[in-house]
């Protein structure tokens, strides 16, 4: 219920209230729970991340290509990045609004959820013949693209221009492994 209303309102306009009736329970109930909004907040983060890693390790596992690599690499970071829920969590952990949570409770929840997608992104692309290093390599730019491209929407929000963007990303990772790929095979 909280992520419904989180999704359909955002941040400021999340009410307590409205999540308990969202969900059929009292009040009481709900802050029996979640004792404060931030509790609230926390939970949500947690359990939408969780999720993200759920469908990123599958969508990782069911690899066969390098082509499906790339593009399920650059799927995966966008639908994370891209989502509502990140720049919520991003702004919690900005702001330091969870008054009553650890320092770096998002930060912790980010790590335990996203770092073991990544490393099934790393091992989808180790096994589908990219080396080691350059593997690590693009899993981190593409991340990093992919993210800081969903912060820039914050003040510039363009989709046409960032779906051009991630093509063309896509298209000079491509040609970078067809290269090196074709230099291993004439020497």
């Amino acid at each position: 219920a909280a992520v419904q209303v989180l999704t359909a309102k955002g941040y400021a306009g999340l009410r307590t209230a409205e999540v308990a009736a969202t969900a059929g329970v009292s009040r009481g109930a709900l802050t029996h729970h979640f004792p404060s909004r931030d509790a609230l907040l926390l939970a949500v983060v947690e359990e939408v991340f969780r999720r993200a890693s759920e469908a990123g390790r599958a969508r990782a596992d069911s690899v066969q290509s390098v082509d499906e690599a790339i593009a399920g690499l650059l799927s995966d970071s966008q639908d994370f990045f891209f989502s509502e829920l990140f720049l919520v969590a991003m702004d919690l952990a900005i702001q330091g609004r969870l008054a009553h949570s650890p320092v770096n409770a998002v930060g912790s929840i980010s790590a335990t959820s996203r770092l073991p997608v990544e490393a099934s992104w790393l091992r989808a692309l180790i096994s589908a013949g990219v080396p080691k290093e350059l593997s690590e390599d693009l899993l981190w730019l593409t991340n990093s693209i992919v993210r800081g491209l969903a912060v820039r929407r914050l003040w510039q929000d363009e989709p046409d221009r960032h779906q051009r963007l991630f093509q063309l990303w896509r298209s000079m990772v491509t040609s970078h492994l067809t290269a090196l790929t074709q230099r291993s095979h004439s020497t």
